[in-house]
């Protein structure tokens, strides 16, 4: 019995050894993107996007948490303006804050999670006219601790982020094609 125990202590250090050396090949730095042609002008989805207030008409994270505290500062709009969320486990906490507005091609933002991990990225949305519609890109990178590495030998960072932009992006589709 005490042999078989022992047998099963080693297997499984060795495998955690061998997911630990595997993260360690990841990645420093991570990137998910995703886009969408839309048929509206830049000018009309830009706003969107650049006032934080106008985000639960489309963002993908802003129902999953019925309850969810929010809370707004600096400019209303573009440059400045900030956000902060505090919501279940689904949402977490954190916050945003535009630092760079180019309207209506660019959006650059600091995003920081506080939880359930602490995490420091950059969010940014670009909108670049074809024709007549617009090829919005959100995309989201930042760099990629130990931790992050160790879980994406397990979780498929880009899917599981990419489901999400593919949302909000339908969302913001539907919503400026309408009109």
């Amino acid at each position: 019995m005490l042999k078989a125990i022992a047998i099963i202590a080693v297997v499984l250090a060795v495998g955690i050894a061998g997911v630990l050396v595997f993260a360690l090949t990841k990645p420093d730095t991570f990137r998910v993107e995703r886009s969408l042609a839309l048929k509206a002008p830049a000018g009309a989805i830009y706003p969107l996007v650049a006032d934080f207030h106008l985000w639960t008409t489309w963002s993908p994270y802003e129902n999953r948490d019925p309850a969810m505290k929010r809370s707004f500062g600096g400019t209303a709009s573009g440059k400045g303006a900030t956000y902060a969320w505090d919501g279940n486990n689904n949402v977490g906490a954190g916050h945003m804050e535009i630092l760079e507005a180019s309207s209506p091609s660019k959006l650059r933002i600091k995003l920081d999670f506080e939880r359930p991990f602490e995490g420091h990225n950059t969010a940014e949305f670009t909108f670049v006219p074809q024709g007549e519609t617009t090829l919005v890109t959100w995309a989201m990178y930042g760099p990629a601790p130990f931790l992050s590495k160790v879980m994406q030998t397990f979780i498929n960072m880009d899917s599981m982020i990419g489901k999400d932009f593919e949302a909000g992006l339908a969302s913001l589709k539907k919503l400026t094609e309408k009109q």
